[in-house]
């Protein structure tokens, strides 16, 4: 998809790998939260302000890490 990163906190990225949570933007849009719901096993996502936001606060993920229910809500949220 074209411009559209994806992120990972970096506080968790430096701590265990872990990906309890993923941000997403497409080109100078807004930030997306995704999380997953057990309950519901599916990927939601919520509206984030960027204000709060600073570059240092990510680091970028590799398409081919995120889990593929994942890039699946992301690929029908991002319709081209």
């Amino acid at each position: 998809m074209n411009g559209l990163r994806v992120y990972i906190p970096a506080a968790v990225a430096h701590a265990n790998g872990g990906d309890s949570a993923f941000y997403s933007r497409k080109g100078g849009g807004p930030f997306y939260q995704w999380l997953y719901d057990e309950h519901l096993q599916t990927w939601q996502c919520s509206r984030v302000s960027s204000f709060n936001l600073t570059p240092h606060a990510f680091c970028v993920a590799s398409w081919k890490s995120l889990p593929s229910s994942l890039r699946t809500r992301l690929s029908e949220h991002y319709i081209e």
